[in-house]
């Protein structure tokens, strides 16, 4: 598997942006290019990881903590001590971890994985879910993008990800397609799931915390999808509801996740700190 260059753009307010399970950078393309273009930020986007452009795994036991020491030395190597953060399902788990190792400045979790204690039968649902779609996957790999043509199948793919009927746009769901299907981390972050508990002492997160919560997802169903993060984040977490979208909202509206994300971090963003280099 080839490693891939992070997407990296603009300048200022640093913005780190981390995907769900089964994707990549891409998924952030449009966004991190918005954001950039504003002269505001500086965005980085790396893939995780065992996902599909990412760096290999370490071990066959794969676990969370793999995940935040690649993304830790990341920042490191273009000399980031900090970053507001942005993560979506697998990517908000992260999220979570880095701020729990004073990485983070402000942390935006949109539809984020990990809201489930050790025999959560969430967690039980949520692997279930990605057990049942492996044989779709094997399908997807054998047959390629043509899989799409197939009826019905457009639909059925855009289930897990979008609300609309129409998904998200053809290019971005070929994206989507070879991402899944070449992600070696499959089975190893499932099994990883499986034997330990979901984020834990989420009322000890110190920075600020804004939840985004998407309508239609149905990989974590609001409200039971998401009810352990509105119980256990402290208080004073700003939660965001979107209407109509699904689990990966920045392919569906990403001028409405740009907004979001540029609002939480300039309202949490000191004025001399922003005039100076990212660190």
């Amino acid at each position: 598997m080839t490693e891939r260059t992070p997407i990296h753009l603009g300048s200022g307010e640093p913005i780190l942006m981390l995907h769900p399970f089964l994707c990549s950078q891409n998924v952030w393309r449009t966004v991190a290019t918005r954001l950039a273009g504003t002269g505001r930020f500086e965005v980085l986007a790396p893939t995780m990881v065992g996902h599909r452009g990412g760096r290999r795994a370490p071990s066959w036991l794969l676990d969370t903590v793999a995940l935040v020491d690649d993304i830790e030395r990341r920042m490191d190597e273009i000399g980031w001590r900090t970053a507001h953060i942005v993560g979506n399902s697998l990517g908000g788990w992260v999220a979570f971890e880095l701020e729990r190792r004073g990485r983070s400045r402000t942390l935006t979790a949109i539809a984020p994985a990990g809201g489930w204690s050790q025999h959560s039968p969430g967690k039980y649902e949520t692997v279930l879910k990605f057990i049942l779609g492996g044989p779709a996957l094997l399908a997807a790999r054998l047959l390629g993008p043509r899989i799409l043509e197939l009826p019905f199948v457009q639909r059925i793919a855009t289930l897990p990800v979008s609300g609309p009927a129409d998904g998200p746009s053809r290019p971005d769901m070929v994206a989507l397609l070879e991402d899944a299907t070449h992600c070696t981390a499959y089975f190893q972050l499932l099994l990883k799931t499986l034997r330990l508990p979901g984020l834990l002492e989420l009322a000890d997160v110190g920075v600020p915390t804004h939840l985004v919560l998407c309508e239609k997802d149905r990989v974590f169903p609001t409200p039971r999808g998401h009810r352990y993060f509105l119980d256990n984040l402290p208080r004073d977490t700003r939660v965001t509801r979107l209407p109509g979208y699904g689990h990966i909202p920045m392919l569906e509206a990403p001028g409405h996740v740009t907004e979001l994300i540029a609002d939480f971090v300039d309202a949490h963003t000191e004025p001399e700190r922003a005039a100076s280099p990212a660190g």
